[in-house]
């Protein structure tokens, strides 16, 4: 478990690195320097938690959403505090709620910033959410402060290795609970 953890950190620096962050363009980044995706669009890539957020990245803004995982394990959401405008967040802390019939789950922010803007009607309808979770139901807006951080985030390809690697680990947990009980 610990060298896939290593294997997973390794090739997240390396895609951050050299291939995630590309211009518009698909030029290579520069290794130097982080560089943002110019333009936002739902076909820009999304870099997700190990916390089921995930963020696009526009210039310095990025946009942050829970995903279609973390939805279909809440339910129906019948609630949603978002982070204020103005407010300041950092990498992995909590800034919010959701609340659904099943169960309620903090919101963390995936990067450190300044929420620029919040998603209103999200806050209004939070079924959004459930409805277009990687479009519409964005949650929240923030200007980050640290580029280095996007490093610390999983490309699609990666979230969904980990989510497969969590599945079987609970199932395996499972079965050892069986075979002791």
């Amino acid at each position: 478990m610990a060298f896939q953890r290593c294997v997973l950190q390794l090739s997240r620096q390396y895609i951050t690195k050299n291939c995630l962050l590309q211009s518009a363009n698909k030029q290579k980044c520069n290794n130097s320097s982080t560089q943002f995706n110019r333009k936002y669009s739902t076909k820009l890539p999304r870099l997700y938690s190990d916390r089921h957020e995930w963020v696009v990245i526009d210039k310095e803004i990025g946009t942050v959403g829970i995903s279609k995982y973390a939805q279909e394990s809440l339910g129906d959401i019948v609630f949603a505090q978002l982070p204020e405008p103005e407010s300041m967040v950092h990498e992995g802390e909590e800034c919010g709620a959701l609340e659904s019939v099943k169960a309620a789950s903090e919101i963390y922010s995936p990067v450190s910033g300044i929420i620029t803007e919040k998603n209103t009607e999200v806050e209004s309808k939070p079924g959004l959410i459930n409805t277009n979770y990687y479009d519409k139901g964005w949650l929240f807006k923030v200007q980050m402060t640290d580029a280095e951080e996007l490093q610390n985030l999983m490309t699609e390809e990666q979230y969904n290795k980990f989510l497969e690697m969590d599945a079987e680990n609970k199932e395996k947990g499972e079965k050892e609970k069986g075979v002791d009980t």
